[in-house]
């Protein structure tokens, strides 16, 4: 995808989004119950669209919560169902969608209050952690829904499940939800129950809470706040229109922290963001175009960072090295982390995703500890996080969580404010940034160059990549080097990864269609350079191109 001219400058009025024009399509256009494209779709992150497509409408999450409700009468989930929404234009009328077809049904459904800094926005990992803290004094399992669709561009909305266990729902529970949803739309929705989100307030349907100052106020088990405070380090954050906007100064108030927050605008246009790199708005914390504002600032700061809508992921900015390479910083952390937690068990497993960066299979050899790893998707560490068996678990796409500093669980899904506090916290306690760490690392280790390509697919494209098996390799050498690996299922838990890796001595690529948007993927790193990294897109790119023709 070549570079566009308008990569990192500020935004255009003229593709700043129409809201009142998206919200009235929200509510009048009606998918086709015919056309696959407009059914409802559960990715690696819940269901994602635009109302302008036909893919993200009432008649969507009306059927979505329906078959939720569904769902959780069939395994007996009578608790909370704690609901939060990111600062997106789609996000408020689907959680008042939400709330009709949920409290019609008889669910207790919580929110969180709207009278303090939080603004009534919650961050994803607020709702898991929100879940976890119920589950773990009470018989009455809760489970939760986040209202987001990530760092997508302004115009999209999602929706996802966070079941009992607190983390992203597993493939067959939501398809199951999936599946029913369709049907219910296929029927008209008729077998829908609704009522007027008026009704519902009066009747006492939904009540609300404040997830936020528990939240904050359980960092400490999590984070050394004590020394990042001590440290007096000059943070910066900007949390690029999100839903966890209003927290960094309560943070900051409760352990006494320096950080400025540089852009406080909630903005559903977010007409404030920086252009990525094809153009488009897209807040995504770990691309130097769509962050361009903060770098600019990274000499203000001992340290900075931001956050995507709903704040499960980071973007960490050093003086040391600019923004990050997600990799990168995942490889650090882990090396803090498991010489840095003396109360975990030296049993813990390191989680990454299979397209993660080879780096970390250094990192956790010279730390002699076992890697889960696993197909994309946050879901499948859920299990490790949830039972302490896991340390760490970090996705390439600027993701990550881990335990509590005694061990204990903090949450299963993905959270950016406690990767963020850890990039202070290993900066107060050891002198030296994240990047001056990976520098070391690099010295170690050698210093891989890593790439992904994304490319448009059609839906027909995408599903003949997903179906690739280990058959569709047929050389026994890539990029000058003999092949060691073809892997079409996760070695830490068998799983089909939906795509392919192949491996060498010093480099590999993975093909992969995209969970939550019209593309597929190719990643590909190399320890011996640039050069051999491009001969592995390329010889990539020839492979995928052959198999979706």
């Amino acid at each position: 995808m070549a570079l566009h001219p308008q990569a990192g400058k500020a935004a255009a009025p003229e593709q700043l989004i129409n809201v009142a024009a998206l919200v009235s399509q929200y509510y009048s256009y009606k998918p086709d119950a015919s056309a696959p494209g407009e059914a409802v779709s559960f990715g690696t992150s819940g269901h994602r669209g635009s109302a302008a497509n036909f893919t993200f409408t009432d008649t969507h999450i009306a059927a979505i919560c329906q078959a939720l409700v569904e769902y959780r009468e069939q395994e007996g989930i009578t608790g909370p169902l704690y609901v939060g929404k990111d600062t997106h234009a789609l996000s408020e009328p689907a959680m008042i969608t939400a709330i009709e077809v949920l409290g019609a049904n008889g669910v207790d459904v919580v929110i969180q209050r709207s009278d303090n800094e939080s603004m009534g926005y919650t961050p994803t990992p607020v709702i898991s952690r929100t879940i976890i803290r119920h589950n773990r004094n009470s018989s009455d399992k809760a489970d939760g829904v986040v209202i987001t669709p990530s760092h997508n561009p302004p115009e999209d909305g999602g929706f996802k499940y966070n079941p009992p266990h607190g983390g992203p729902a597993d493939s067959d529970v939501t398809k199951q939800i999936q599946d029913r949803a369709n049907a219910l739309i296929a029927d008209g929705n008729v077998a829908v129950k609704r009522v007027d989100i008026r009704q519902a307030k009066a009747r006492g349907l939904v009540r609300e809470e404040d997830f936020m100052e528990p939240y904050i106020d359980d960092l400490a088990s999590v984070i050394d706040m004590q020394a990042i405070a001590d440290a007096n380090l000059k943070l910066g954050t900007d949390p690029l229109g999100g839903a966890g906007v209003g927290y960094w100064s309560k943070i900051a108030e409760k352990y006494g922290l320096n950080i400025t927050v540089v852009n406080q605008a909630v903005d559903p246009q977010f007409g404030f963001m920086r252009r990525d790199k094809d153009g488009k708005l897209r807040m995504d914390c770990s691309s130097a175009y769509a962050m361009a504002g903060l770098i600019e600032l990274k000499d203000d700061f001992d340290l900075a960072w931001g956050n995507d809508p709903d704040f499960d992921r980071h973007g960490i900015v050093c003086p040391s090295a600019g923004l990050m390479n997600p990799n990168h910083y995942l490889a650090v952390a882990i090396q803090y982390l498991y010489t840095h937690r003396p109360q975990w068990p030296q049993s813990l497993n390191i989680g990454k995703t299979l397209v993660s960066s080879s780096m970390i299979d250094r990192v956790a050899k010279s730390l002699d500890k076992p890697l889960a790893e696993m197909p994309v998707g946050f879901k499948w560490f859920v299990e490790g996080l949830s039972q302490s068996k896991i340390g760490f678990a970090g996705e390439e796409s600027a993701g990550g969580i881990f335990l509590q500093r005694d061990g204990e669980t903090w949450a299963t899904d993905k959270d950016g404010f406690i990767l963020c506090l850890l990039a202070a916290e290993i900066t107060a306690v050891t002198g030296k940034d994240p990047g001056e760490h990976y520098k070391g690392l690099t010295e170690q280790f050698s210093a891989p160059v890593y790439s992904r390509v994304d490319v448009a697919a059609t839906l027909e494209q995408k599903q003949k990549l997903s179906a690739m098996d280990a058959s569709v390799i047929t050389s026994d050498t890539l990029a000058g080097e003999p092949i060691l690996a073809v892997q079409t299922h996760a070695p830490g838990n068998n799983a089909a990864i939906g795509g392919v890796k192949v491996s060498t001595e010093n480099g590999w690529f993975a093909a992969r269609p995209s969970g939550t948007e019209q593309i597929y993927k190719i990643y590909a790193e190399s320890f011996k350079g640039e050069s051999h990294l491009q001969e592995l897109i390329a010889e990539a790119e020839a492979l995928v191109g052959k198999i979706i023709k």
